[in-house]
């Protein structure tokens, strides 16, 4: 009897402020283990990409997929992150046995689903479906780092340091971010007066 396909499902960029949440599906190959696979938190950012190279080239599928910040302010945070989960694994390009997801809510799915509290760092298909989106959600804020680098976002990814609110407060807020999260409805509803200085 053949083995069952597990495919483990994660996502990245629930606390940020601006850009979309990103999920990751993984079906690893039992045939092509891969060492170190741990919750992406808990790994260093040259670790997390040694290892999402290794994913992408010894798992037997794997897909990414996103919701936008219009579609967090549109449906909330929770149901975004779901919505990217079940892009991710409807666009595989095996369909899986069993889909075991980080947390203790699950997409909808034509697939038995399950989810695992803390899967993360107990499913080796979940701890590379974290690295993945973690690694893919790294790589599009360095991206938007380049066109807007007044705010910083390639140091702090999105998440509401300190140095991040304070420069929304002084740029203002762009039409990538989530405009339903409490510290930017806050900039939103009392900006500060720009000056010369901030436009230059």
């Amino acid at each position: 009897m053949p083995e069952k396909r597990i495919c483990g499902v994660d996502e990245a960029g629930r606390g940020p402020l601006c850009g979309p949440v990103v999920a990751a599906a993984v079906i690893l190959d039992p045939a092509r283990p891969i060492d170190g696979l741990a919750d992406s938190k808990k790994l260093t950012a040259r670790v997390r990409e040694r290892l999402a190279a290794s994913i992408r080239e010894c798992a037997l599928a794997w897909s990414i997929a996103e919701a936008t910040a219009e579609e967090i302010d549109r449906f909330n945070i929770l149901r975004a992150s779901l919505l990217a989960m079940r892009r991710a694994v409807e666009t595989l390009r095996i369909a899986p046995g069993e889909v075991l997801v980080d947390g203790n809510c699950c997409p909808e799915l034509a697939f038995p689903v399950r989810a695992i509290v803390g899967g993360d760092a107990l499913e080796p298909a979940i701890s590379a479906a974290s690295i993945l989106a973690k690694t893919a959600r790294d790589a599009h804020m360095i991206e938007l780092d380049r066109l807007h680098p007044q705010l910083g976002l390639a140091r702090h990814k999105g998440y509401p340091t300190a140095a991040h609110l304070a420069a929304i407060q002084r740029h203002g807020i762009t039409d990538f971010y989530r405009k339903s999260f409490a510290p930017v409805r806050r900039i939103l509803a009392n900006p500060q007066p720009r000056t010369n200085a901030d436009t230059a």
